[in-house]
């Protein structure tokens, strides 16, 4: 039987090994529009980003009109069971980057990807917000062992 410590180490281990992988991914791709094509790929880039990370993280990707991908950015970050997320920074972010339109991305630490009440609520915020200002929300995608979708769902 391993000891606490010894069980530590191998995680502390394995966190630096997936961590690397993540680096050397992203040194050989310039962009997220080198890869982001279609649906799967934005689920599979925002899973390999947010998936296994032990609080909660806000993101948004910010697309042209065309909905090519301007940027990636991780803009709030909380703890545990949740991140505080404010429209009036997300509003800035989307007209510093001209973005027509935009994807939400956050990740449940749990695994379950079922959105809250909460997480409802702040999308229709965002998206009153966003309406203003002429930027379309495309999606608000939940990450965790599953991806959920509230484009999907009917919530949008």
């Amino acid at each position: 039987m391993l000891s606490n410590a010894a069980i530590h180490q191998t995680n502390v281990h394995d966190n630096a090994i997936i961590q690397n992988a993540i680096e050397i991914l992203e040194s050989r791709i310039q962009k997220p529009t080198d890869y982001i094509k279609s649906p799967n790929d934005t689920r599979n880039f925002l899973r390999m980003k947010l998936c296994e990370r032990e609080h909660e993280v806000f993101a948004v990707l910010f697309l042209d009109s065309r909905h090519g991908v301007i940027a990636y950015d991780e803009m709030f970050t909380g703890t545990i069971d949740g991140a505080a997320v404010y429209p009036r920074e997300v509003v800035k972010a989307a007209l510093l980057h001209n973005a027509a339109a935009v994807i939400f991305a956050h990740n449940h630490p749990s695994g379950v990807t079922n959105p809250s009440e909460s997480d409802k609520r702040l999308t229709k915020r965002l998206k009153d917000a966003l309406l203003l200002v002429d930027v379309r929300v495309l999606d608000h995608l939940v990450v965790g062992r599953n991806i959920s979708s509230f484009a999907e769902l009917g919530l949008m």
